[in-house]
């Protein structure tokens, strides 16, 4: 930490990209201060409203779920302070990078992953054709895999989303295995979600048989339902808006009337960093909006447009307030 922190330049105190840097070295240098650093901090900090805020939205993003989850998993390395002091000459490039490989890659699942035939990074998308003649898109951060022969039609969606089109085939059924549900199906084109241990599955044409894995109970959906399987199992039948429910199928994001802190929710699926959102006023502002699904940092800017929203970006970082 050099001695420019003590007291920035008018010109550096007008730059928020400047104060929220500035912020992030604090963050590293207070994890184990001496009294004069804390001093020089507390300057910092009364020098200029904008480092009060910089720090503020640094602390909140510090001290965010994505950054505790990543904490937990390296408890057992050497001691804090010894491992501060080897990264800080290198702290921002290496924050930068790590806050890339969080968005692309959750090594909290990597022994699912390493199951999977196919994966998708955040923001891919990718086309399979099974062995049988199935076709398969595999949405953003996905992991799949299958088994096709003369014993057996199975597939299997670890995480993420993806969308079946099935042929007839007399012989036996495509099963499809996605955490809490396991659909039994022939000649349809549905779509199976499943993240966070609970599984959505919509249904564009055909019919599929679903059973819920936690107490065996089944349902039979038809073209234009929807349905939603958690830990508990079914609940009950919805009718199915192809336009907003599949509209990613077409590579599309479709809002209408969704409060903005879900429009971000389904956005950070999509943007390899942080959509952070500072205004809780914001967050139950109505959305209505098509968008492209490939590029959701044009998205945020145009929401930050529509919502009167100040917007800042930093690398693999977008905070709205």
């Amino acid at each position: 930490m050099t001695d420019t922190h003590r007291s920035p330049s008018p010109a550096t105190a007008q730059d928020a990209a400047s104060a929220m840097d500035q912020a992030l070295d604090w963050l590293i240098v207070l994890g184990s201060a001496d009294d004069e650093q804390t001093r020089q901090f507390h300057a910092w900090l009364a020098a200029d409203p904008l480092n009060a805020e910089a720090f503020a939205k640094a602390q909140a993003i510090w001290d965010g779920p994505q950054v505790v989850q990543c904490a937990q998993s390296l408890a057992a390395k050497p001691a804090k302070v010894t491992l501060l002091k080897r990264l800080r000459p290198h702290w921002k490039p290496l924050a930068t990078a790590a806050v890339l490989i969080l968005g692309l890659f959750s090594f909290s699942n990597l022994p699912m992953r390493l199951q999977a035939d196919h994966l998708t990074v955040v923001g891919e998308r990718q086309r399979l054709q099974l062995e049988d003649g199935s076709r398969v898109l595999l949405n953003t951060n996905s992991a799949f895999s299958s088994t096709i022969d003369e014993r057996q039609r199975v597939a299997r969606l670890y995480q993420g989303e993806a969308f079946f089109e099935v042929g007839a085939n007399r012989a036996q059924p495509l099963e499809i295995d996605a955490g809490p549900v396991q659909a039994s199906v022939r000649d349809t084109a549905f779509a199976v979600r499943y993240l966070d241990g609970v599984a959505q599955v919509n249904v564009q044409r055909g019919d599929v048989d679903l059973r819920a894995t936690h107490n065996d109970a089944r349902v039979r959906l038809s073209a234009g339902e929807s349905i939603r399987i958690g830990p508990n199992g079914f609940d009950h039948p919805a009718k199915l808006d192809p336009a907003t429910d599949l509209a990613w199928v077409q590579g599309r994001l479709i809002f209408e009337n969704c409060p903005l802190d879900k429009v971000l929710a389904e956005l950070r699926r999509y943007y390899p960093g942080w959509i952070i959102n500072t205004n809780e006023q914001l967050a139950d502002v109505n959305v209505t909006g098509n968008y492209r699904l490939d590029q959701p940092l044009d998205v945020v800017r145009s929401l930050a447009h529509i919502t009167s929203a100040r917007l800042q970006e930093f690398p693999a970082l977008v905070i709205l307030n």
